[in-house]
């Protein structure tokens, strides 16, 4: 397992994962740090840069440029182990796991050599200090890196992955993790676990804008992300990721729920 300690971190953060090869939206993010004026390396990206949409090795490129810290997501380390699947932990058989085939299959033929060499070397754990407070950046759980936490998760299980957490890298009073695609922050005894969401999807709820968070002196901000929504869905059909992806960039529901609590899941009308 790879560690990376950051070190002590001033000034605004943000927190962000699940790119998902959406090249507009991470534009869009990269301009919205530019003009909040947080530097590259107070940006944080819990891992998933390459996913659903179109612009997998584009995508790759301009974070690597922008020269962000990263975490390594289940789709970077499949990528970088040569995998058949993304790894996301859908169960078999599933929606989700049908619909991901296309996708992975598109970024493993984009994403060239030296990027796979990249995520290979990207770090499992990362951790820094802000504000006075310890944090550790993961991307699913510590058990399992494709683990879903939701907000319907059991204090019980967040217990868990913290203890688990702790005894990899020492006491900490915040985790940011990604993954599941639905940002959310919970308590459990006193400290926070913080899902930062996805800017490259929305969050399942009728809208087309993406999620990302801050954190200044005053506290953690969810932030909302307009983009070219359009734009992104056409380069998927350019290139013929057609199997719905393209559609919920513009409904802003995705195109199955069966990897979703219950409890989350929306009755899509229309």
């Amino acid at each position: 397992m790879k560690i990376t300690d950051l070190g002590e971190l001033s000034g605004n953060l943000l927190l962000f994962g699940g790119v998902y090869s959406n090249l507009h939206a991470l534009n869009a993010l990269i301009e919205w740090a530019d003009a909040a004026q947080i530097p590259a390396q107070n940006v944080i990206c819990t891992g998933d840069i390459v996913a659903y949409c179109a612009n997998a090795a584009e995508a790759v490129t301009r974070v690597r440029d922008w020269g962000c810290p990263v975490l390594k997501g289940n789709c970077e380390a499949q990528l970088a182990e040569g995998a058949d699947d993304c790894g996301c932990g859908y169960d078999d058989g599933s929606q989700c796991s049908l619909l991901s085939r296309a996708w992975y299959a598109h970024a493993v033929s984009t994403v060239g050599a030296s990027d796979k060499d990249w995520m290979a070397d990207l770090p499992d754990r990362m951790i820094f200090r802000h504000g006075g407070l310890t944090y550790a950046v993961i991307h699913g759980g510590a058990s399992d890196i494709s683990r879903f936490m939701w907000s319907t998760t059991s204090t019980k299980e967040f217990r868990q992955e913290i203890n688990i957490l702790q005894s990899e890298v020492g006491k900490i009073d915040r985790v940011v993790a990604g993954h599941s695609g639905i940002g959310f922050t919970a308590s459990v005894d006193g400290k926070i676990w913080l899902n930062a969401g996805a800017i490259g999807m929305p969050a399942h709820n009728g809208q087309q804008e993406t999620s990302f968070v801050t954190v200044d002196s005053k506290g953690i901000n969810n932030n909302y992300l307009n983009y070219d929504a359009l734009a992104q869905a056409k380069e998927m059909q350019r290139v013929g990721l057609v199997q719905g992806y393209d559609q919920a960039l513009l409904s802003g529901y995705w195109p199955s729920e069966d990897n979703l609590p219950v409890e989350l899941r929306v009755q899509q009308t229309g």
